[in-house]
């Protein structure tokens, strides 16, 4: 669709940035903080890059006043975090810790009193050791209650500070590495157990939402979500098919849920014909369709292209060649077996391929800008509910210069032709109430230490030693102040 000229960013658009509790805060034991998984997970010899982990992290914890004041130097209008369970119930439930409380309401005010909004995401990926432990974490009905506890708390607690919540973030990704490709805590390759745990989490979510419009009713919630649009490879209709059959597994089953609390038809019966469905039970279904979240996150670093399964289509040599361009297998957005399983769903219905028409990153993603536009109107045109995109951004190795700034161009051109598309989209009919860009500072990648860098300020840290921590903010942030004073106006200054 084209457009002769673009319609502004709405004037009270959400601008800002994120990160998540365990990649930045630190102080991992601090004032009566539990274990999560992930303190466990991390020391695990060759689970992550060179034995990193988040003990100290980028130290947030106790720099949050300078990194908010940087925050506020750059103009934000919006700041999305996590809150670490562990830190607030270190079992996971029982007693709570108000130190752990304390923490994040000198977060909030820190925040408020710049103007700038915050975002509270009560789950990235970091379930208390204590429950997981105790029960198996995600994969008991227990937890439900746990879970809601944990929201409740923080609900009453910042139910008149915090107007927009987020309730659970990518779970498409960390069930995905956690019970099926063994990457994440809890180390689990059982395809059947993944889909298992996923439902009890459905569950959780429309719990948590409906306490949510019980104890905030003037807030907004919904799930954040790690999309990415499915594209055919061509015209071939059986590469059309496949890419139908990649956007109904790796995208429907989980937004359908979210939004209408049912589980597409078409996926659910190839799941039961494999065996492997989730089993619901009495009130599984009641409880699904009586959450209704207000709006959804939207986690945009690329899609994916298949073609045909290569059980009807058996590749060809040109395919095998295309191949070798194909995604890194730690690309957690668009894993799949290299060989067959009996229990992997993928097998029947596409393959994924290289796409040819874009560059990827040092990491193998692809950069697509023009798939941000078409995520979102695909979403609206399904859900029909206001969005906020609370990630997008590049990781990239960044460099001090000896005058002792960094040089991001890389990064100002990802971001810039993505907020263009955002820009587009909006004009087209979208419902955006903002971009939080990943992320704010530097911070520990799950999986690739703090080589593989996305912030907008520069943490003076490496794999091997926390060295000053020093904040320096990159060109980039200087860029995205300006495109913030100028409610996007700036995005187009040097094109």
């Amino acid at each position: 669709m084209y457009h002769e000229k673009l319609d502004p960013f709405p004037k009270d658009f959400l601008w800002g940035a994120a990160s998540a509790a365990y990649q930045i805060e630190g102080g991992w034991d601090a004032d009566g903080k539990g274990p999560s998984v992930w303190d466990e997970f991390a020391k695990i010899p060759g689970k992550t890059f060179e034995g990193t982990n988040g003990d100290v992290a980028v130290d947030h914890y106790h720099r949050f006043q300078e990194d908010v004041k940087l925050m506020a130097e750059m103009g934000m209008k919006s700041y999305r975090f996590s809150v670490a369970w562990s830190r607030i119930f270190p079992e996971g439930s029982g007693e709570v810790n108000e130190k752990g409380l304390a923490f994040y309401e000198q977060l909030i005010d820190a925040l408020r009193k710049y103007k700038i909004e915050p975002v509270l995401t009560l789950y990235h990926w970091d379930i208390p050791k204590a429950l997981q432990d105790k029960y198996g974490g995600w994969e008991s009905r227990k937890v439900i209650d746990d879970f809601d506890q944990y929201a409740r708390t923080l609900f009453t607690r910042f139910k008149d500070k915090v107007k927009y919540w987020v309730s659970f973030n990518e779970q498409n990704v960390f069930t995905a590495m956690g019970y099926r490709w063994d990457t994440h805590p809890p180390r689990v390759t059982d395809v059947k157990r993944m889909f298992a745990a996923n439902h009890i989490i459905n569950l959780t979510n429309a719990k948590v939402i409906n306490s949510f419009h019980e104890l905030v009713p003037n807030g907004l919630i919904g799930p954040s979500f790690g999309y990415g649009p499915m594209y055919s490879f061509d015209c071939d209709p059986s590469n059309v098919l496949a890419a139908l059959n990649g956007e109904e597994f790796q995208n429907h089953w989980w937004m359908d849920v979210y939004v209408h609390g049912k589980y597409p038809k078409v996926t659910f019966k190839h799941l039961t014909r494999l065996g492997i469905a989730p089993t619901l039970e009495a009130g599984d279904e009641a409880l699904l369709q009586s959450a209704k979240p207000d709006f959804l996150g939207v986690n945009y670093y690329h899609g994916g292209t298949v073609k045909a399964n290569e059980i009807e289509q058996p590749p060809t040599s040109e395919d095998q060649d295309t191949e070798e361009k194909a995604f890194q297998a730690t690309d957690p957005y668009l894993m799949q077996p290299k060989t067959e399983q009996a229990q992997s769903p993928e097998t029947t219905m596409f393959k994924n391929v290289a796409n040819p028409f874009l560059e990827t990153t040092k990491w193998g993603w692809e950069i697509d800008p023009i798939g941000i536009r078409i995520a979102l109107r695909r979403l609206q045109n399904r859900y029909d509910l206001p969005m906020m995109i609370t990630e997008n951004g590049l990781g990239a190795i960044d460099q001090l210069t000896d005058e002792g700034t960094i040089e991001d161009d890389y990064r100002i051109e990802y971001l810039q032709t993505h907020l263009i598309e955002v820009q587009k989209a909006i004009t087209d009919g979208v419902e955006l109430l903002g971009y939080c860009a990943w992320s704010f500072t530097d911070l520990l990648s799950w999986l690739n230490g703090y080589k593989k860098r996305y912030g907008f300020v520069y943490i003076d840290r490496d794999d091997t030693s926390e060295k000053d921590l020093k904040r320096i903010p990159k060109k980039s942030y200087y860029w995205y102040k300006k495109v913030i004073e100028t409610n996007g106006k700036e995005l187009y200054s040097n094109r």
